[in-house]
Parts: structure tokens; C-alpha cells; sequence
């Protein structure tokens, strides 16, 4: 069983003010198998986790540490970090002009494998996760995330989940800018990842409609940089009856 484990995380981020703290202490573990999903309102630091996880050269941070089986994550670079089994699914994907999905996808493969997947096999699997979530096969030579809508990049990046295999999701905000049909695909394919057993699920989203779909073991409230709340998935019920209004009160 593969854990995730952040302790007493301290984030900065630099502004023309000068370095401002983000994550003040955040205590986390995933193991293998868990979904959790993280809530809060805005500015509470869930994107900056997820970027720092990813090591996004934006957050520095100060204090605290993240490991992989007891392996430090943050002595790793970026493409490190992949290869030892993490995947971050960006709230705004990004355009790669020049750079066809299928290519993408194999050198990421490769590069995460140490080896080339056999051309064959490696498009039946492509082709097969495209038409699992409803994308069109040429998506496949066209340039990656250019000229897609928001729907489209969120898919792309579900796709890319499922090829590359990793240990441990950490999706950041892949419900936002959906509609109800391309949440409901989107939320499949993170459940088909999930269902092969030995994966985590790190699920950071504002609203509860994508937990109607993705069923957390676990729920975190974020406020303030640090973890507010934590329970079981009748928290998020009760964050949607309730909101956040109490917990940023008690933060001030």
C-alpha cells in the first residue's frame, strides 16, 4: 500500500509585498486505495497544496515535508515527482502549440516508463480512453489543448490520468467550467482510475455536485492555509447546507 503524507506544510508564495504564507501547517495522508476531497472557499490554499505536491517552481516551501513511501517529494524535481507515481490534473490546462496529443502522451508514457510503449498497443489504449470519455479520435493529432473548450481540457486531462497510471491523482478543481454531462464522463473516468485498487485520490473542489459522482472517504475543510474540519462524506453534505461562513469567521 503506497501513502502520501504531508506534515506540518508551510507554503509562501512571493508578491510585490514580499513572500506571503499560504499553507500555515497542513497535516495530510493518502494511502493507496482513499479518495479525499479538500473544500474551502477561495484564497484557502487547496490549488497552492496541489501545486506545491507537484512542485511548481511559484510556491516555496518554508517548512514541513511531503513523502512518498517515506521517500522525500520535495528533494525531487518536477519530472521526478512523476516517475515516482504523482499526476496533478491542472485547474486551467495549458496549450502546447506544435505538439499533437498522441505525441504528448507517448513521450510522457515513455518518460514516466523508461521505455517506449509498443506503437500498436499504444494506440488501441489511446483510442479506447478517448472513447471513454466521448472525445472524437482525430482529438488524438490535434495540438494539445488548442482550440479545445474548457470541457474538452478537463477530458484531455482524465485521459492523460488513465494512460499514465500514476500512484496518486491530485486533482485540482476538474469540475470547475463543467456542464452536467461532461462532469458526469469526467467523474467516470476518475471512478474507473480509482476502482483498479491500489490508487489515491486527492479531489480539491469548491462544491459538493462533483461528490455526487465521486464518493470521498474522507473530507478536508480548508480555511486560511490550514485544515478547518475533517469527516467522513456527510461533512460535505453538510458544507453544502451550511457553507464556510463559520469557518472563516472562526479563522479571522
Amino acid at each position: 500500500m503506497a501513502t502520501l503524507e504531508i506534515r506540518d506544510l508551510h507554503v509562501s508564495v512571493d508578491t510585490d509585498d514580499g513572500a506571503k504564507e499560504i499553507l500555515r501547517g497542513v497535516d495530510l495522508t493518502v494511502r493507496s486505495g482513499e479518495t479525499h476531497a479538500i473544500m474551502g472557499p477561495n484564497g484557502s490554499g487547496k490549488s497552492t497544496l496541489a501545486y506545491s505536491i507537484a512542485g511548481h517552481p511559484k510556491y516555496t516551501v518554508t517548512s514541513g515535508s511531503v513523502t512518498l513511501d517515506g521517500v522525500d517529494v520535495l528533494a525531487m524535481s518536477v519530472d521526478e515527482r512523476a516517475r515516482a507515481g504523482l499526476f496533478l490534473a491542472m485547474q486551467y490546462p495549458v496549450e502546447v502549440p506544435g505538439v499533437s496529443v498522441t505525441n504528448f502522451l507517448r513521450t510522457a508514457k515513455t518518460a514516466i516508463d523508461g521505455e517506449a510503449p509498443k506503437l500498436r498497443t499504444w494506440v488501441k489504449e489511446v483510442n479506447a480512453s478517448l472513447d471513454e470519455l466521448e472525445m472524437d479520435r482525430s482529438f488524438a493529432q490535434r495540438n494539445v489543448n488548442e482550440g479545445f473548450s474548457g470541457g474538452e481540457k478537463k477530458r484531455h486531462e482524465i485521459v492523460q490520468l488513465e494512460l499514465l497510471n500514476p500512484k496518486f491523482a491530485v486533482l485540482d478543481e476538474t469540475d470547475s467550467g463543467l456542464d452536467i454531462d461532461a462532469l458526469k464522463i469526467v467523474s467516470k473516468g476518475v471512478n474507473r482510475f480509482h476502482e483498479r485498487g491500489d490508487k489515491g485520490v486527492l479531489l480539491i473542489t469548491h462544491y459538493t455536485r462533483i461528490l455526487r459522482y465521486i464518493t470521498p472517504d474522507y473530507v478536508h475543510v480548508f480555511v486560511a492555509g490550514r485544515v478547518a474540519e475533517q469527516g467522513g462524506a456527510e461533512l460535505a453534505e453538510r458544507l453544502e447546507a451550511e457553507g464556510y461562513d463559520r469557518y472563516v469567521k472562526a479563522a479571522v
